[in-house]
């Protein structure tokens, strides 16, 4: 199976899982800012189980997965570590997100599931967040153009 050809099953297990997902966060309190806020100022922990139970069942699943499994059943692909530079990107993303997270109480994810849950305030969180990669990718397509055209040290 080739990279572009996907089993029948692969958007229906994306869908399934995305809403499980979803379900997940809204059920934990995930999906709510002041339960978010809370936890990030350290007066409830509730939710370092939650994300460390998520965590020790994703790494269960994905060591079982790739010892057992040379291709991922549904993309054809095989398992491979993907490595990604540490760079200034990294940096100035995760601190962009971290700052955003903290003031807001709820992250990409979670605004969604937060959606689902009733709380349409939390549409100016996801408006932010649009309006923040829109503003990043316009900067990023402006310093990738300006790269372009400085001349290559030495010449």
């Amino acid at each position: 199976m080739s990279t572009t050809t996907r089993h029948p099953l692969f958007t229906l297990v994306i869908v399934v899982g995305g809403l499980l997902h979803g379900f997940g966060l809204a059920y934990s309190g995930m999906a709510r800012p002041e339960i978010v806020l809370d936890f990030l100022q350290l007066e409830d922990l509730g939710l370092l189980f939650v994300m460390g139970g998520a965590a020790l069942v994703m790494g269960f699943a994905i060591h079982l997965g790739t010892g057992v499994l040379e291709i991922a059943p549904l993309t054809g692909n095989r398992y491979a570590r993907r490595e990604k530079s540490y760079d200034r990107n990294v940096v100035i993303g995760g601190i962009v997100f971290g700052v955003g997270w903290g003031l807001s109480g709820i992250c990409p994810g979670a605004g969604y599931a937060s959606l689902g849950i009733g709380n349409y305030e939390i549409l100016w969180a996801i408006a932010g967040m649009f309006i923040g990669a829109y503003l990043q990718g316009l900067w990023r397509a402006r310093r990738d153009s300006i790269d372009r055209e400085s001349p290559a040290t030495g010449d």
